[in-house]
């Protein structure tokens, strides 16, 4: 997804239980079309794994790529009390740098007993550097899994529609958005029988590598397909003064994924003389076709090659892998 960061919230301040105006959705009526209809079946399954979220296969409006990321057990700062969120999610590749994509979106979920999609409208600016809206609570944890309205067999259906798209740029331009046939995707998440691999990169050039251009590991085997590590050990466009690392999809297997693999990473540069390891670990993500999953601003150059940190001994680098799939998704 290429150049995707991970975010994270501090929770301040003393604990409250927010008021029911706080998460009150608006009903859009049953003439509202999303762009994406997003089912997650085995709703249940996703909570049990413990992923601080799930983003959702690319879908296409207007000349851009978006994604939908749905935040299970979001906390807003200073409160104990866990809500379903959504944010929308754009790939940095087509975004251009000077340019601010403003968008107007509406985030929803859809309520069987109504008949409608229910949710928020919100704008955000994207760039270059800043492709994930803000996280936008919908309603409780708790609520939605006591409900019969949002919650059936086990199963929740999530929407967005993007309503207006305008460029800051020299040119200053409109995009009409263009409106068609609704993307629906499925995802589905096992209970059980997941598929675990892992691979450990020894680098043992890493001084010598060409710093500005992409460098990849050998290929290794998880769930029958090929991954590999990739590095921009300088970091890449999107980066600031950090190494970039991803984990990417083998090109042999990039168009025989009929049914797509859903999976959580966790990426480590390991401290070979304190055991501090760095990591990061994702949320869940679904296989999209020629695309990497990881973080641009991994880790500050100044310190990975810090002497007293252990991530670069001599010229010795170690990166590894973890890859656990949890399921699948297709289109529906």
């Amino acid at each position: 997804m290429g150049n995707c960061k991970s975010l994270s919230r501090a929770l301040l301040g003393k604990a409250h239980v927010a008021p029911d105006a706080e998460w009150r959705m608006q009903d859009f009526g049953k003439t509202h079309v999303p762009d994406l209809e997003w089912r997650i079946h085995d709703f249940s399954s996703l909570l049990e794994t413990g992923a601080k979220s799930a983003t959702s296969a690319i879908f296409h409006c207007s000349g851009y790529n978006w994604l939908l990321q749905v935040i299970p057990m979001h906390k807003e700062t200073g409160s104990e009390t866990p809500y379903v969120a959504l944010r929308l999610m754009t790939t940095q590749e087509r975004m251009v740098p000077g340019h601010t994509v403003h968008v107007v979106f509406e985030l929803s979920v859809y309520n069987h007993t109504k008949g409608m999609y229910c949710g928020c409208k919100a704008s955000y600016n994207f760039h270059f550097k800043n492709s994930y809206s803000k996280e936008h609570c919908l309603i409780p944890l708790q609520e939605l899994l006591k409900s019969s309205a949002f919650l059936v067999d086990d199963s929740c259906v999530f929407g967005v529609d993007i309503l207006k798209i305008d460029v800051s740029s020299p040119e200053k331009k409109a995009v009409v958005v263009q409106k068609k046939a609704t993307t629906v995707q499925n995802l589905f998440v096992q209970k059980k029988g997941f598929v675990k691999g892992k691979y450990t990169w020894n680098i043992n050039n890493f001084l010598e590598l060409d710093m500005d251009n992409f460098v990849r590991s050998p290929t290794f085997e998880v769930g029958v397909h090929k991954w590999y590590v990739g590095m921009y050990p300088h970091g890449n466009k999107y980066s600031t003064d950090c190494i970039s690392l991803y984990l990417c999809l083998g090109a042999s297997d990039e168009l025989r994924l009929e049914s797509k693999k859903v999976f959580v990473m966790t990426l480590s540069i390991l401290d070979q003389k304190n055991g501090k390891h760095l990591t990061a670990t994702s949320g869940l993500w679904v296989c999209n076709n020629g695309c990497g999953w990881g973080w641009a601003d991994f880790f500050g150059l100044k310190k990975l090659k810090d002497p007293s940190g252990g991530y670069v001994v001599g010229s010795s680098c170690i990166v590894k892998a973890d890859l656990t799939i949890i399921g699948s998704s297709n289109d529906g």
